[in-house]
């Protein structure tokens, strides 16, 4: 009789106790797959990579997701929120604009190159190939992405004109060009596998290219 009673108890325990999904950490799931794709790009990263990276299994994944396209899409948010900071937070506290971009250059040149923090070579956003690869909604988000670093600089150089530190006649758009092509070129380099000492000695480079063209080679000598 005693046996007969503990069956009943037992199939008494409520069934959401038994097979439940066992619970993830999303963000840091998130971040196992924004390193993936900075690493691989968006094409030649699968499911399965993703999943093992991520300790999930694809239901999980599907769930939390939605898909593998949205996966990535915000992968770009994690990787913006998370690392936008290595490269901007000099330019933006700096005092001048000319100091601004020589910190940009060489906050990317640490960055780019892992030295700051353990993340992977290069930048995720400038080395993106997803539009090309026939995902249009998501090559925009990255063109989007990189649109913003040319804005930044054109509206500090702008700023930098209406307070009298670089001339008027100063063509801003081709000059915030020049800057974010270097830093899109380091990235490149970063990836290749050049040190941060080199790319240090191109920021320095550049930056005679934006005292040539900003008159700041006649004011330093002076």
């Amino acid at each position: 009789m005693q046996k007969s009673d503990e069956m009943s108890n037992v199939n008494e325990i409520p069934a959401r106790s038994r097979g439940r999904p066992r619970a993830f950490d999303r963000e840091a799931a998130l971040a196992q797959a924004t390193r993936l794709f900075w690493i691989k790009g968006f094409e030649a990263t699968s499911i399965a990579d993703l999943t093992e990276a991520m300790g999930i299994g694809s239901p999980s994944l599907y769930a939390a997701f939605g898909s593998k396209e949205a996966l990535y899409a915000e992968a770009l948010r994690h990787y913006r929120d998370n690392n936008e900071a290595l490269v901007w937070a000099g330019f933006f506290s700096a005092g001048t604009a000319r100091e601004a971009v020589m910190l940009f250059l060489m906050d990317s040149a640490a960055a780019l190159t892992g030295c700051v923090v353990d993340i992977p070579r290069g930048c995720m956003v400038a080395l993106s190939s997803v539009g090309s690869e026939g995902h249009v909604e998501l090559g925009e988000l990255v063109r989007a992405a990189r649109a913003v670093t040319l804005e930044r600089l054109k509206a500090h150089l702008n700023q930098a004109i209406s307070a009298g530190e670089i001339p008027v006649s100063t063509d801003v758009h081709a000059l915030a060009r020049f800057v974010q092509t270097v830093q899109n070129g380091m990235s490149i380099l970063a990836r290749d596998g050049a040190t941060r000492g080199e790319l240090e000695a191109v920021a320095e480079l550049a930056m005679l290219g934006w005292d040539t063209r900003t008159g700041d080679a006649e004011r330093r000598r002076g």
